[in-house]
């Protein structure tokens, strides 16, 4: 149970510093679509292990017949010539990319370059993952969410004081107010939430489709 409410907190907290730099909420998958990304870094592995089970785990049981049919096409025109495997491997990434993003719900718009600017989230989380240790993830949310809180509560504050008559003033007292009253509600029902939850609400489009 102290595990559950643990990675509850933490997707939680996740999903609160995705609100601060007011980005969409997309886990993981953030970057899917890069070409140094986990979903790209599997398909290059299960080429060069000539196993197409390791990028099976990106997709969904439905659009494994189009991964593999894909991954044979691929392994066919690789055998030419270089640039016909530079071709070969470029279409296997973005099959790859693209259904795994519809599986999510989320659009294919291409493949984005290599060493992109993901921020400071991402790249912690990834790093944790690899390393077994959540300690920089910690630091950094609790850090973003401090700061965010505090310039929040800071500005409800200045403007708490106004003269009564004064309604221009009161209403910038009011929008403050409403503004630190929602983000600390959000971040109470983030954190509160179990983390199927927040997955299961990113996975709901999937669902839906026709």
């Amino acid at each position: 149970m102290k595990h559950i409410r643990s990675v509850s907190l933490f997707v939680g907290m996740t999903a609160a510093l995705t609100l601060i730099l007011g980005v969409v909420w997309t886990p993981v998958y953030a970057h899917c679509d890069t070409l140094d990304g986990p979903v790209v870094m599997a398909a290059k592995k299960a080429l060069d292990k000539d196993d197409v089970r390791l990028v099976l785990i990106w997709v969904q049981p439905k659009d494994e017949a189009e991964i593999k049919d894909a991954y044979q096409k691929t392994l066919a025109v690789r055998k030419l010539n270089p640039d016909a495997r530079a071709m070969a491997d470029l279409y296997f990434f973005e099959t790859l990319v693209r259904l795994h993003r519809a599986g999510e719900g989320a659009p294919y718009t291409g493949l984005k370059s290599a060493r992109r600017n993901l921020g400071p989230a991402i790249p912690a989380a990834d790093e944790a993952v690899e390393s077994g240790s959540i300690d920089r993830v910690r630091e950094l949310l609790v850090d973003s969410l401090n700061d965010s809180l505090e310039d929040r509560f800071k500005e409800v504050m200045e403007k708490k004081e106004y003269k009564t008559p004064d309604v221009t003033r009161g209403r910038e007292f009011v929008k403050a107010y409403v503004t630190f009253i929602h983000f600390v509600e959000k971040l109470y029902q983030d954190a509160s939430e179990p983390a199927e939850a927040h997955l299961a609400e990113h996975e709901a489009p999937a669902h839906n489709e026709k």
